[in-house]
């Protein structure tokens, strides 16, 4: 199941595609059966989980919250990965750096995020090189070309 939340009137997020990248991504992943939460914002709301949530008091593209992050997926019942916030507005002046359509940069992130669900990284430099890895092969399944190539700290 995909929760898709848009708090972005006029943002530009087409949530059917949304939900079809996302289940062609999670069942990459072998994780067809799992739930995930997306919700689109704005700069401001974004500032202010990301200064609630990691103590950074300014705005961000994406942040991920996993709920499985080390656990073994349970016995019957909804496996919920966890939650994904995407500010629309990062997204945009993102998008416009690497000229690439606003539905492109919101795919990368939607594989950046799912895989922080999943409980990779980019903090180390073997674990940034598995982290990129993945990503590739992620953007390869919904047809997306990787143009992206990671800083220090593994953003692109």
């Amino acid at each position: 199941m995909i929760y898709l939340s848009n708090h972005t009137r006029g943002g530009g997020v087409e949530a059917e595609h949304v939900r079809r990248t996302v289940r062609r991504l999670l069942a990459a992943l072998d994780e067809q059966d799992a739930s995930v939460s997306i919700s689109f914002v704005r700069d401001p709301h974004m500032r202010t989980l990301n200064r609630e949530h990691r103590g950074k008091d300014r705005t961000t593209d994406v942040l991920s919250f996993s709920l499985v992050e080390g656990e073994s997926p349970p016995q019957g019942g909804e496996r919920m990965l966890g939650d994904v916030v995407i500010s629309v507005d990062a997204a945009a002046r993102q998008a416009r750096d690497y000229d690439a359509p606003l539905a492109r940069e919101i795919e990368r992130l939607l594989i950046h995020s799912l895989l922080h669900l999943l409980g990779h990284d980019h903090m180390e430099p073997v674990e940034r090189a598995r982290m990129v890895t993945e990503e590739r092969r992620l953007a390869a399944v919904i047809g997306m070309p990787w143009v992206y190539e990671p800083g220090e700290d593994g953003q692109p």
